[in-house]
């Protein structure tokens, strides 16, 4: 074993925004490695139906990643919240050039079960999710971005706290208000 810590998520991006090239060869593996957990997570949940295979999201979340420039990239709470959003994007493209847009005729099928040990399933399409999660930014940001966070990368609460730099419990309450807004929603509320 080695004994020197191998330099997180966060060293990397800081030494490749620096101009350390070997930094970005040593974050590649680490990145696609978190990509494929998150894909794995979303994918996991789907029926088998869902044509989006983890190694197809991964490889166009992570070509999406890499056309980031290195003084873009903040730190391992950036990545996570950039992951969480390009993971949202191309899911939902994939499942508007389905035809996922309309009900029924072969739409995927949306399942919030098992995130991050919390019981939910909405069985709706992944168009109509983007969509009220698109309103629900517009009402309440904060909320909309811990869905994102939970859902599309699977973070824990006390991931998604740490991403946004609030406390768990503000992270818990947020959801628990966006799940359901969103279940309502989602079930034809208004």
């Amino acid at each position: 074993m080695d004994p020197s810590p191998q330099p997180g998520i966060t060293q990397l991006l800081t030494a490749w925004r620096n101009g350390d090239e070997q930094a970005l060869q040593d974050l590649t593996p680490l990145v696609y490695a978190e990509l494929r957990r998150l894909a794995q997570h979303y994918v996991s949940g789907e029926g088998p139906g869902h044509i989006l295979q983890p190694t197809a999201l991964v490889n166009e979340a992570f070509l999406r990643l890499m056309e980031w420039q290195p003084d873009q990239w903040q730190n391992r709470a950036h990545f996570f919240g950039v992951s969480a959003r390009l993971m949202r994007h191309v899911l939902v493209q994939c499942a508007r050039e389905q035809g996922a847009a309309k009900r029924g005729g072969g739409a995927i099928q949306v399942s919030f079960a098992e995130v991050g040990g919390v019981e939910m399933r909405l069985d709706d399409d992944l168009a109509a999710l983007d969509a009220q999660l698109t309103q629900l930014e517009a009402l309440a940001p904060r909320q909309a971005r811990v869905v994102e966070l939970r859902f599309f990368s699977g973070l824990s609460l006390e991931e998604a706290a740490e991403v946004m730099g609030i406390s768990v419990m503000t992270v818990r309450r947020e959801w628990r208000i966006a799940r359901a807004w969103l279940r309502d929603r989602l079930s034809g509320g208004k």
